[in-house]
């Protein structure tokens, strides 16, 4: 196994990897930054990326940092449901039963969040993870069910995140008055070519290897080029390129074990 080969305590190129271990990059800050401002001004927020690009990873990062006696997370990454069942869900996140009927989860969702803000002095925070998925029926009573006080207050914080297909889905006429009310978005580009190095450095060092520069420049130019800087099949690529080199008893990696490597799992 490559890891014993390079001296690892285990693969950090697996997705099993703790909050206080990834590796912060211009990406991860910006929107870290952007998700801050959120605490503060609450209401719609909009997070895009490529599939594998790190957007729930980064959300899970957020969620871990956030005080629970302040917040209340509900994460859901069921987007392809009914509106019912859409409510339904939502009720569950905030430690209720469901009423039966739509008016009544309607009434009953509102008083949750209400009561949550106002009386418990806790912001619920609702994840809705590949929102590329949500309906058009779902979309519009999102609009209808977190309008509060006549429009006037947010007393919640909402993500929508998924791939850009969800941008354009809002750019519909339907969805303008819910579009109008988005007051933060960001998407995330993945890791630049510059960072590349620093990436694998910064996670073979968590990982306790006594060298990380086994990736020649050539090598990281080519990971780049294959999966321009997308997290996912990065970690594949590089998992792969190590495993490679380690059949091959090389300590360091080139281009050439890169590309065979790629073939290996065609990217």
């Amino acid at each position: 196994m490559f890891t014993q080969y390079y001296g690892l305590k285990y693969n950090p190129f697996a997705k099993e990897i703790g909050e206080n271990e990834l590796y912060l990059s211009k990406d991860f800050k910006e929107l870290a930054s952007r998700l801050e401002f959120m605490k503060k001004t609450r209401g719609f927020f909009l997070l895009t990326a490529e599939s594998g690009a790190g957007k729930t990873t980064a959300l899970r990062r957020f969620a871990s940092s956030l005080n629970p006696g302040l917040y209340r997370i509900c994460y859901t990454a069921l987007a392809s449901v009914t509106v019912m069942d859409f409510y339904r869900g939502l009720i569950l996140k905030m430690g209720e039963s469901p009423e039966y009927k739509k008016v009544m989860m309607f009434e009953q969702l509102q008083r949750l969040v209400d009561t949550s803000y106002h009386e418990k002095r806790i912001t619920p925070v609702f994840i809705l993870d590949e929102a590329q998925s949500l309906s058009g029926g779902v979309l519009e009573d999102i609009r209808m069910l977190f309008n509060f006080k006549m429009d006037s207050e947010n007393p919640f914080i909402l993500i929508f995140a998924g791939q850009q297909s969800i941008r354009r889905k809002l750019q519909l006429g339907m969805h303008q008055a819910l579009r109008q009310r988005i007051t933060g978005n960001y998407h995330m580009l993945g890791l630049g070519k510059d960072e590349i190095q620093d990436y694998i450095s910064a996670r073979l060092t968590s990982a306790g290897a006594a060298n990380v520069n086994i990736f020649t420049e050539a090598a990281t130019e080519a990971l780049y080029t294959a999966t321009n800087g997308i997290t996912r099949p990065l970690c594949n690529l590089i998992t792969a390129s190590m495993t490679c080199a380690f059949a091959k008893n090389a300590q360091m990696i080139n281009e050439e074990i890169v590309y065979q490597a790629g073939l290996d799992i065609e990217i």
